[in-house]
């Protein structure tokens, strides 16, 4: 039986992903892994080595505070435990090249991680709650648009997402009530969208034609556009909320603009 002791002085995780990833390329169960973690002291290292030692073991660590990485390697040069530093040389090559020294804060990496998968539960909640599905969960919404079909809804919608916030967008629909979720949600997370009749026929035109849709339809009337807009407008200012034009904007534009207009400042 072998014994790999994974030490760091914060979580671990990425010497553990190492080692895991390196195992994988031998044919053997016969390994023990330890972990430990949060290693700030060094007497600490010296108690790590002489277990490693006792174990007969190898210790593979990522620690980025330099009296703590210097004092496990002269542990395990002393004490004949084999010692692989994986940040080490990684932040030595680095020092040189950018001529700027490390920060040496532990646990930096794990902020990141966290930050990475905020983001990835953002996408998933925006993507689950597109088009109005899924309307018992509104209210757990960052961000809730509205906005009759084509005033690019899902698309600040996602763009949001990947700067880490939940949205849901519903789609106002001339007489159809909005799902009573929507009046149970904080009217400061909610904001309409609106945009010019005849941008809005155009934009309607492109995609009816590309859909092969009939030219005549309600869906590509610049009558019945604007009273779908009315309409919206005047929903808006029953429920209390504030509106964004989007008629001229890209969508990190309108995305930046909602953002600035209900204080969604913070990056996640």
């Amino acid at each position: 039986m072998r014994h790999i002791f994974v030490v760091s002085d914060a979580t671990g995780r990425t010497a553990e992903l190492v080692v895991q990833a390196a195992l994988t390329q031998f044919d053997t169960t016969d390994v023990v892994v330890h972990k430990v973690q949060y290693v700030r002291d060094p007497d600490e290292v010296i108690q790590i080595v002489d277990e490693a030692r006792k174990d007969r073991g190898i210790i593979v660590f990522t620690i980025v505070i330099p009296e703590l990485r210097k004092k496990m390697l002269e542990e395990g040069m002393k004490k004949a435990v084999p010692t692989i530093d994986i940040l080490g040389p990684v932040l030595t090559r680095l020092t040189d090249l950018l001529k700027i020294s490390p920060m040496a804060v532990p646990g930096l990496f794990r902020h990141l991680d966290e930050a990475y998968f905020q983001r990835i539960e953002a996408i998933d909640f925006t993507v689950k709650h597109d088009d109005g599905r899924h309307p018992e969960t509104i209210p757990e919404a960052d961000l809730v648009l509205l906005g009759v079909s084509r005033t690019s809804k899902t698309p600040i919608s996602i763009y949001l997402a990947y700067r880490g916030f939940r949205v849901a967008n519903v789609p106002v629909v001339r007489d159809l009530p909005l799902p009573p979720q929507v009046y149970e949600t904080d009217r400061g997370k909610i904001v309409g969208l609106k945009i010019r009749p005849e941008r809005l026929l155009a934009i309607r035109q492109a995609r009816a034609e590309r859909l092969r849709m009939p030219q005549d339809s309600d869906y590509v009337d610049l009558h019945e556009i604007r009273r779908e807009i009315e309409y919206s407008l005047d929903l808006f200012r029953k429920i209390g909320i504030k509106v964004i034009d989007v008629t001229s904007k890209s969508i990190e534009e309108s995305a930046t603009l909602i953002m600035e207009t209900i204080g969604l400042r913070r990056e996640r």
